[in-house]
């Protein structure tokens, strides 16, 4: 491990929807270019980040750990406002699971404007995760600054019983607010007096300091506000950034043995994600029933019906399409697209005759998944499954909008509801899109940021930096024009965060297992609220 005297265990990334500015791949960078060990993600609320996290992390030598800033309730299910801020580590396996189920009962259970958990939901989850105190929305931090100093105790009690007093921190922080000047040596005493561990973290809302104008405007496109207006919502200070080791130790320098205490913590937490998995349900069959045997019977009878004449060719190549299934596991897959495109079928849904390498299957078109004849058409089953490579069998099926939603409720009626999900999707700020919100939070007249949007070709893969080439119309504009200049260097930083999440349109997840044993999940809430706290996010 690295010699560095710190490491940074709460962080948002741009998954902190509109609020987090740090974008994961250069939060990994980062970490390695300061040579931390470790480096964490606790975005509000969510997990959405932490697979990529896991990943871009682990590319980069950096260990990954994974992390929530939970909204904490009096009672998860009362609707009416009022939330605290907690910070969790997974500790372990178990852990990360735990922070799933958080996760997810925060949005299928305590959604009312923020995925709420309580103080059940956290006793019930505590194995294997790590809590520290959290920042000034914390209930804590809070009850300090009211000068509360009896039900701070009183919270971080609780939260020693809930976790463990091994595994409970007093969250200190340090953006160069004077409330945080104030409350961070009554903080340090409380931790003295209650016999617990100080910890001191960066509340990280993007990566570099001069990243702070881009992360005002970004709460401005969350708020609806303009950066012209005295009142709009913004950090006091511009201190939320991932400051390097040396910084963290200045700022702490009246507390060395928390900003110590985070590698304490990083060496503790070690996750291992399983990722590629293949985590198929069982497709269920009366009576005991092979499903390979089945699968058989059924493309023995499809090839009957799909050819007037049988021919030895078709027979062996059915034969070893069917060889290939059985021996890389796929037979209850198979089964399951069968059964719910017959279904779509029965019931008047539009199938399309399928797309992709799929089209390569005689089996497929003996099932009817696919209404191309690969025979016909000289396809290769190879390019579909091959057993020199296990990898899901790659099946894209259409189905027409107006029976969709009857397709994926006959599927979750058969294999449980709490084992099928629609996948969720993020919407980010494009190329035009970005230079749009830049100059509506400028307060610039909608027709002049029109034409500077227009000077950007439309397309998935344009980018601001392609089009301020030398010769390009926007670059001439940029040059001569200070406004244009003004919105696209403001812009920029933008350009690919995430602005929404929606459920995307088509893609669904079937498992042999209930979800929240493998993935977070989340509903999408009907209420919105903007950030009210200028001083740590929302």
């Amino acid at each position: 491990m690295s010699e560095a005297p710190f490491v940074h265990l709460h962080v948002h990334s741009e998954y902190s929807i509109l609020d987090g500015a740090c974008r994961i791949p250069g939060l990994a960078a980062r970490a390695a270019e300061l040579e931390m060990p470790a480096v964490s993600l606790t975005d509000h609320g969510s997990l959405a980040g932490a697979v990529q996290l896991y990943q871009e992390a682990t590319k980069q030598g950096v260990k990954p750990l994974i992390g929530c800033e939970v909204y904490v309730a009096d009672d998860r299910k009362a609707q009416q406002k009022g939330y605290a801020h907690l910070t969790l580590l997974a500790e372990s396996n178990a852990g990360y699971s735990n922070l799933i189920k958080l996760a997810s009962a925060g949005y299928l259970e305590g959604y009312y404007y923020k995925p709420r958990v309580d103080w059940e939901l956290l006793s019930n989850h505590a194995d294997g995760l790590v809590a520290l105190s959290g920042c000034l929305s914390g209930r804590v931090a809070k009850a300090m600054e009211e000068n509360r100093p009896n039900d701070a105790a009183a919270d971080l009690d609780r939260l020693a019983q809930i976790f463990g007093r091994d595994s409970t921190y007093v969250e200190i922080q340090n953006a160069g607010l004077d409330i945080q000047q104030r409350i961070n040596p009554m903080l340090a005493e409380l931790a003295a007096t209650a016999k617990l561990p100080l910890v001191a973290t960066g509340d990280v809302h993007y990566l570099m300091h001069e990243d702070a104008r881009a992360h005002e405007a970004l709460l401005c496109i969350q708020s609806g506000d303009s950066l012209k207006n005295p009142n709009h919502w913004k950090f006091d200070t511009d201190q939320f950034y991932f400051k390097t080791p040396a910084e963290m130790a200045a700022d702490f320098a009246d507390y060395p043995e928390a900003v110590g205490r985070t590698l304490e913590i990083a060496e503790r937490c070690s996750v291992e994600l399983a990722l590629g998995e293949i985590l198929l349900p069982k497709f269920p069959l009366p009576d005991g029933r092979d499903a390979f045997d089945y699968l058989v019977e059924l493309c023995e009878k499809g090839l009957q019906k799909r050819y007037d004449s049988v021919t030895p060719e078709l027979t062996e190549r059915l034969r070893f399409e069917l060889k290939t299934i059985k021996e890389m596991g796929f037979a209850d897959y198979f089964l399951i697209v069968w059964d719910f495109i017959a279904f779509a079928k029965r019931n008047g849904v539009s199938v399309g005759p399928g797309r992709g390498s799929a089209a390569g299957s005689l089996a497929a078109y003996c099932l009817e998944i696919t209404d191309v004849d690969p025979i016909r058409y000289d396809l290769l089953f190879e390019r579909f499954l091959n057993p020199g490579r296990k990898s899901m069998p790659d099946m894209d099926i259409d189905f027409a909008v107006a029976g969709r939603d009857r397709v994926i409720n006959y599927v979750a009626e058969k294999y449980g509801r709490d084992r099928v999900a629609q996948i969720i999707t993020f919407g980010t700020m494009m190329a035009r899109a970005a230079v749009r919100d830049a100059g509506r939070v400028l307060e610039i007249p909608y027709g002049t940021v029109d034409k500077v949007a227009k000077l950007i070709p439309e397309g998935p893969k344009v980018y601001l930096d392609d089009c301020l080439k030398p010769g390009a119309e926007l670059r001439q504009a940029y040059d001569s024009d200070p406004l244009v200049k003004e919105i696209v260097d403001l812009a920029k930083p933008l350009e690919g965060l995430i602005r929404q999440d929606s459920i995307h349109a088509a893609g669904v997840v079937i498992a042999d297992r209930p979800l929240t044993d493998i993935v977070p999940l989340q509903q999408k809430g009907t209420d919105q609220e903007v950030g009210t706290s200028r001083r740590s996010g929302s």
